[in-house]
């Protein structure tokens, strides 16, 4: 039997105890009245009484749009930041060159400026952009001339690209997800509208996406759309969506894993299932030819018509990238070697292990570690091989117990434990990366229990903890304005600090744990209060100007590794993977 949907109200009376032969359970009586326990929760009150989400879906996708316009109207990444400007300017050249260029020169024209860097999925997103804004005005988009350009109404289109493209995939899979999830977790239909209002309002996908200028909810909405396909035992569109994620940023890498394992232990428990182990493998091959078709196509048009797709080299071809020996043992006259050497260009472009263990600072464990111990020192290959032995290290925990219990719904845990363990160990880490592990742990709001304070309080500690990470990336481009206001909206709408301590202390809960977590949480959120007035009434030490960025990246890291754990032990808990003796008495284990 499913659980229990999460109480989002305070009954006034108390519940009465029901016994029905060996079993007992408690009955809650319906009470004319009752209090919302937190500021979303009330304004969607009026709604409680609607039969479906759907009657109030149209007003959510109004309110989280408006949010989202409102945000873009700040500046972006790069505005008036000369002389190679930002993210904006990257994503408007690569709609540029994607338009300008022929197919086989994508990826290795002008690398200097802003060359493509992501997987073709983003070129093709690129391409089409492009080619509507063309149409409106073609000067935006005019090869050479138009670097740096701060048209505002190309601005609006830009912005306009991002909110279309999150309006297609991102939000309809997150809307579906939402509506599976609950429903496996037997929560209610208004409990899950208000966890959908929650997911969508998380600050740390519009500042990035809307204010700073990305299109990370093209390749999360792709995940979401792969994970709501398992939840309906849809195994082979599961497939497709995360091949999808991959063709659009690299950085879905980060679930590959627990894909991987889910979909495998589906096929041998609780029997071996051969044709759909078979079916699975033949779709994300197919999957990925589909995804790569269009540039060897290209590129075979383009030679055949006489087209060099290597304009910078005069006609001669230098040893290929990561595989020089291989030219030795291939004709570099022959049809096929193009083909060759624009495959293995996009897997150096999109995999630049050449850039080191980290190219910026950001609160994982390597940056952290490098205040202490200067990581520069030690030769590449040992910094890569130590950052693959502790990623390995830490997304098997929680991936082999996905393997021995592939239930649907732990997958947003184990998605979130090996998006954690990835951001914190892994090599080539960016700030933005922390929306990857955000994302399946914010999803947790739609699940059983998952309003309740307790898992408030982890989701809203991690989602600020993250904005606050981002913060000096923000604030090097005067964005510090829509972060204030979106997170503290945010953490106001869940009950959260700073704006309330209303998430914390639970009846039913153990009162050690809950203090627990108050003195850790408010440690934290009175580091980053503290960390904010330090930063802008006191400048630091010449001699380590980098000193409140550094406490950033410390505070934030240790943060990290605690919601890592914390996802890791909710996930041992409820997979039931423990001997009974070792946790007591076992939640039952759900029909799926």
């Amino acid at each position: 039997m499913a659980a229990p949907s999460p109480a989002l109200h305070k009954p006034r009376r108390k519940a009465k105890r029901v016994c029905n032969g060996a079993s007992s359970f408690v009955a809650v009586e319906e009470s004319l009245s009752r209090t919302p326990s937190f500021p979303l929760a009330a304004f969607l009150w009026p709604a409680r009484s609607s039969a479906s989400e759907w009657e109030i879906l149209p007003l959510i996708l109004m309110i989280v749009g408006l949010f989202r316009w409102a945000s873009s109207l700040w500046g972006y990444s790069g505005f008036q930041k000369p002389p190679i400007f930002g993210d904006y300017e990257a994503q408007r050249h690569w709609m540029e060159i994607t338009t300008q260029l022929p197919v086989s020169q994508w990826y290795f024209h002008d690398l200097q400026w802003w060359g493509l860097d992501y997987p073709p999925l983003t070129a093709y997103h690129s391409w089409l952009c492009g080619k509507i804004g063309s149409i409106i005005d073609p000067t935006w988009f005019a090869l050479y001339t138009s670097r740096g350009s701060h048209d505002p109404t190309l601005k609006i289109f830009m912005r306009a690209t991002v909110m279309v493209s999150e309006y297609l995939i991102y939000i309809p899979a997150v809307v579906i997800f939402v509506r599976r999830f609950s429903r496996l977790s037997g929560v209610a239909t208004w409990t899950s509208s208000v966890a959908l209002v929650a997911i969508l309002m998380q600050p740390a996908t519009i500042l990035i996406d809307h204010v700073h200028f990305q299109y990370n909810t093209v390749m999360l909405g792709f995940v979401v759309a792969s994970m709501s396909s398992m939840l309906a035992g849809r195994n082979l569109w599961s497939a497709i969506f995360f091949v999808a994620a991959l063709g659009f940023k690299q950085m879905a890498l980060y679930y590959a894993f627990s894909v991987f394992v889910y979909l495998l232990g589906g096929c041998l428990f609780p029997r071996i299932n051969i044709s759909r182990l078979l079916g699975i493998a033949v779709i994300t091959v197919a999957s990925f030819v589909i995804l790569v078709l269009p540039l060897i196509v290209g590129t075979l048009y383009d030679v055949k018509a006489g087209v060099d797709y290597r304009p910078d080299l005069g006609g001669s071809r230098p040893p290929l990238p990561l595989f020089p020996q291989l030219v030795g043992y291939l004709d570099t006259e022959a049809f096929y070697y193009p083909i060759v050497e624009q495959m293995v260009q996009i897997v150096h472009r999109v995999f630049p292990f050449a850039r080191g263990l980290f190219e910026d600072k950001v609160a994982n464990f390597w940056c952290a570690l490098n205040v202490v111990i200067k990581l520069r020192k030690y030769p590449t290959e040992l910094l890569q091989r130590g950052a693959l032995l502790a990623t390995v290290a830490s997304i098997i925990p929680p991936n082999l117990i996905l393997f021995f219990r592939p239930r649907k719904l732990l997958l947003p845990l184990a998605f979130a434990t090996t998006a954690w363990g990835f951001f914190l160990f892994s090599y080539q880490v960016h700030e933005k990366s922390v929306l990857l592990p955000l994302m399946p742990m914010t999803l947790l709001l739609a699940g059983n229990q998952g309003l309740t304070k307790s898992v408030r309080a982890w989701v809203g500690f991690a989602n600020i903890l993250g904005c606050w990470t981002m913060f000096p990336l923000l604030q090097r481009v005067d964005l510090r304005v829509p972060y204030t206001v979106l997170t503290l909206l945010w953490a106001y709408l869940l009950g959260l600090p700073p704006t309330s301590f209303s998430a914390y202390f639970q009846e039913g809960s153990s009162l050690w744990s809950q203090w627990f977590t108050v003195f850790v949480h408010g440690f934290f959120y009175l580091a980053m209060a503290l960390w904010h007035v330090f930063e802008i009434f006191l400048k630091p030490p010449p001699e380590k100007p980098d000193l409140w960025v550094v406490l950033n990246i410390g505070v934030g890291a240790a943060g990290f590794s605690l919601c890592y754990l914390w996802c890791l032990s909710r996930l041992v808990l409820e997979s039931d993977i423990l001997p009974k003796s070792w946790t007591g008495s076992r939640i039952k284990s759900k029909t799926q």
